[in-house]
């Protein structure tokens, strides 16, 4: 499957996007199409063996014109298109002035003339120059009637109706007048010239300012670009050579001086600074930079002369991948944008058939040609479909590059809207509350080793790991002994439970009290010793030596300094937080007193997070934050997944939003921010709606009778049609205004869950993949509240400590379950999928096959290109594959 952005040219309402993406959606392999009026652009997302050219060719055949974005051949050196509306507007104006002068001055008010008292000769004055405005402006009759061949009218097509019925009349009525001169009297009194020309020029007045003000609203991601510097000093056998920033490569030397901007991603080879980062990651304060350090293209060098090696250089910096999704997020669409997309799809047909509908009662009722067409063309020209298009793109546009100038970045629409409905916050604690670095922090021996060689000892086993706990041992066994730490002999990682090998010939273990158990090696004194760190808010970990528990090592994970504040700001907000940990009981108890968190799942196995939210889901919108692999699931599975900018690579694929500041306070601005947008979208599409609704019936003429006597006029009717597009974007450009930082409570209460239902929801998804015992400890801190903690990461798998459930505080409510059901009378079936790129792809493929009747449980691997299906009954293949073809993607086979 490829995906690939397109610029469409030729659009002017949403009547001409909703055609184009109706005409290449309908192409064979096509999955996704989403166009977007206010850039212009569109995303497709297709198979083979349908081409890029092929949908050009489609959009073509449409009316239209496009071409891939990437494609350097199409990018020509153009007339600013604001720039070229300006001069038409100025030529228009010019024209427009004489005209009405003579229309209204002479004809009205006997302003003076030469050939006042010509008719015919005022009937040719007013036609030449409508007639040159018309040409000036012919844009409008090209795209109309294009459009109108193609069976798909837009918006130009109403405003090329109104002003050629104008000027097709008054001709009319010339010929009329000259073939009889008794109606030559009348003549000048009865012309509809001026409206012809006015029509126009007002028009394009209010593209020109709608132009201008769209512009204002991609000011955002224009800033983010020109973040990047042109030109770049590259360092070659010790002379600096300047080259343009396209040429540099991967490990090229550059120098950048103070006040300069870093021209790629790298790595500091010489030199000391700081850095201002606010650009990117919206953190204000700047970073002492050094030897070894990395640095961001678009960045700030304050103060120190620094040599860099780049590392990435062109589309794939941090500040090209930041664009990247700014745009492609501005190019999609938001659920809410369904209902103004359908409506502008059959707008413009239906107006046409109430200007004629309005025109037949009118010529029926006062048999007056000129008042019914009068009605008619205000009909055509006040009806406005750019507004009900432009409704959605601008605020989301907008909304977008508040979030990236804040260093929340949203990668869809769909994100930007969903993010602010949101009811239940599940935060992994490790890396997202805590700061993801674990220390040593105590070590208790329990036998004749020391305290010292206790540590050095469990840093040998420890060593073969990369697990973050396993990190903490060994740093800290390095501070001991000054050098390196021999690695233990066969090496075994128990997933869950912790390490087994050989020290010295020597049986080794460190772990958690599952393990311990596991092995008969628990003791009394030694739990008594795991329970005390744990209530202190530290996890501990089990060492067994030659059969026997040599000690206890407590390692704790530093809570960030604006946790607790902007877990208290979600929960004013009116939702709910919920911690996921792998820690024991007491360990989370001591994280979610500290943090106040509304509940706290601990002791949850890293495939138990995708479980508990799914569980969670039930009761409400579900926000899952997280920063490690073992997050990617859950992400996926949430409503909307946030990845903590410093997380892998793989959480920030699966995310729909990113924090470039891994800050957790950023999660409530960009709830802020999506409820904010929302409520703009809302408005614009009121307005929008409303204008139409009151203005066509009043153009019809309905107030037209005595005693209220109200009636539209072409001019006043375009003048109208123009600023309603021009409302909405400065009502969308107000987000600029918003402060992030200002948090409302929403008016809908906070919503409440279940705590068994969670539990046998999780419970029961376990025992459907393994019969070994696993305890779910939920504590809640009140019987509607849910304390979720589970294991966010191995790390935290190895320091699981099975402790008793009365040491939990008397004012909370403890919940066990043991997970000793065996699977009941269920089979799996195996789905070998293609077309999955994505940990997105895992997400539509799951979700797809989770909705089929009689599949209890859905696991979806990427690497495996395979589903697993756990199957209550039979249900036939056909029905699964169906399902997952009807997501997008392909069945290989079934067994």
């Amino acid at each position: 499957m490829e995906k690939q952005k397109f610029n469409v040219s030729g659009m002017s309402c949403s009547a001409c996007s909703a055609r184009v993406e109706k005409v290449v959606g309908a192409l064979d392999g096509v999955k996704s199409v989403s166009v977007s009026l206010l850039t212009n652009s569109m995303l497709v997302e297709y198979d083979a063996p349908l081409t890029a050219k092929d949908i050009c060719k489609a959009v073509a055949e449409a009316g239209y014109k496009a071409a891939l974005a990437s494609d350097k051949s199409e990018k020509k050196d153009k007339m600013n298109p604001i720039l070229v509306m300006v001069i038409r507007l100025a030529i228009s104006i010019a024209l427009l002035l004489p005209l009405m002068y003579v229309s209204m001055g002479v004809v009205m008010w006997d302003w003076p003339l030469s050939f006042k008292d010509d008719p015919m000769a005022i009937a040719v004055y007013e036609l030449v120059l409508s007639l040159v405005i018309m040409v000036v402006n012919g844009k409008f009759f090209v795209s109309g009637t294009k459009s109108l061949i193609h069976r798909a009218p837009n918006m130009d097509t109403l405003v090329s109706m109104g002003s050629a019925i104008s000027f097709v009349y008054s001709v009319a009525l010339m010929i009329q007048a000259g073939v009889h001169p008794e109606h030559l009297h009348h003549l000048a009194h009865n012309l509809y010239f001026e409206s012809a020309a006015m029509i126009l020029a007002l028009i394009t007045l209010g593209k020109t300012l709608e132009a201008y003000s769209k512009g204002k609203t991609t000011s955002a991601i224009r800033g983010l670009m020109n973040l990047a510097p042109k030109t770049v000093r590259v360092l070659k056998d010790g002379t600096e050579t300047e080259i343009p920033v396209s040429d540099l490569n991967v490990d090229d030397l550059f120098t950048v001086r103070p006040g300069e901007n870093f021209a790629a991603d790298g790595v500091i080879v010489s030199g000391e600074t700081t850095v201002n980062e606010s650009s990117v990651t919206g953190e204000s304060m700047p970073v002492d930079k050094s030897e070894g350090s990395s640095v961001i293209s678009g960045t700030t060098n304050l103060n120190g002369f620094v040599t860099v090696r780049a590392q990435k250089v062109g589309e794939n910096t941090t500040l090209s991948g930041i664009v990247k999704l700014v745009e492609d997020a501005s190019a999609s669409k938001a659920p809410i944008a369904k209902t103004a997309d359908k409506v502008s799809g059959i707008f413009v047909p239906t107006v046409i058939l109430v200007a004629l509908l309005v025109f037949i009662v009118w010529i029926s009722i006062t048999k007056d040609v000129e008042q019914s067409l009068k009605h008619a063309i205000s009909v055509l020209v006040i009806s406005c479909p750019c507004a009900l298009g432009l409704a959605t793109p601008v605020a989301i546009m907008v909304g977008n590059g508040k979030g990236a100038k804040a260093g929340v970045l949203f990668k869809t629409a769909t994100a930007l809207e969903e993010a602010g409905k949101t009811d239940i916050i599940v935060l992994d604690k490790t890396g997202t509350i805590t700061k993801g670095t674990p220390v040593v922090t105590d070590a208790k021996s329990l036998g004749t080793v020391g305290q010292n060689d206790l540590i050095l000892l469990a840093a040998r086993l420890e060593s073969g790991s990369e697990h973050p706990i396993a990190s903490a041992i060994v740093n800290r066994a390095k501070e001991i002994s000054n050098g390196e730490i021999p690695a233990a002999d066969n090496f075994q990682n128990l997933s869950g439970h912790g390490i087994k090998g050989t020290l010295d010939g020597l049986d080794a273990l460190i772990g958690n009290a599952s393990l311990m158990r596991e092995n008969s090696l628990l003791t009394d004194e030694a739990q008594d010793v795991a329970n005390a760190f744990s209530k202190q808010g530290k996890t501990p970990l089990y060492f067994a030596l030659d059969g026997k528990i040599a000690g206890v090592i407590a390692v704790a994970d530093e809570i960030k300094p604006d946790s607790a504040q902007a877990i208290s700001t979600l929960k004013k907000q009116g939702l709910r937080v919920v911690m996921l940990t792998g820690d024991n009981s007491l360990s989370a108890k001591a994280i979610a007193d500290e943090c106040n968190v509304d509940a706290a799942i601990s002791d949850v196995l890293p495939q138990d997070k995708d479980r508990v939210v799914s569980s969670l889901k039930k009761y409400g919108k579900v926000v899952m934050v997280g920063d490690g692999i073992n997050d990617a699931p859950a992400l996926s599975r949430a409503d909307v997944g946030i990845a903590i900018g410093a997380g892998t690579d793989i959480a920030i694929d699966s995310a729909d939003v990113v924090l470039m500041k891994s800050s957790l306070s950023d999660v409530a601005k960009a709830v802020t921010l999506s409820r904010r947008t929302l409520l703009n979208i809302k408005e614009n599409l009121f307005w929008a709606f409303i204008y139409n609704v009151i203005c066509i019936p009043i153009a019809a003429g309905v107030l037209s009778f005595d005693p209220i006597n109200v009636t539209l006029n072409p001019m006043i009717a375009a003048g109208a049609m123009s600023l309603s597009s021009v409302c909405v974007v400065l009502n969308a450009l107000r987000l600029n205004l918003v402060n992030l930082n200002k948090h409302t409570k929403r008016k809908k209460p906070p919503v409440n869950f279940d705590v068994n239902e969670v539990i046998q929801a999780v419970k029961s998804n376990e025992s459907a993949h393994k019969d070994s015992e696993q305890t779910q400890t939920i504590t809640a801190e009140n019987p509607q509240n849910i304390n979720v903690s589970g294991a966010e990461n191995q790390a935290a798998n190895e320091a699981r400590d099975d402790v008793a459930n009365d040491d939990i505080a008397s004012e909370n409510q403890t919940i066990s379950a043991q997970n000793n059901q065996k699977e009941g009378n269920t089979m799996q079936k195996t789905i070998s999928i293609e077309g999955m790129m994505c940990m997105h792809c895992v997400k539509h493929v799951k979700d797809a096959l989770s909705k089929v009747s009689g599949v209890t449980e859905v696991e979806v691997s990427l690497d495996d290109k395979n589903a697993v299906v756990t199957l209550a009954t039979n249900v036939d293949d056909s029905v699964l594959k169906s399902a997952v073809e009807n997501a997008g993607y392909d069945v290989k086979g079934i067994k």
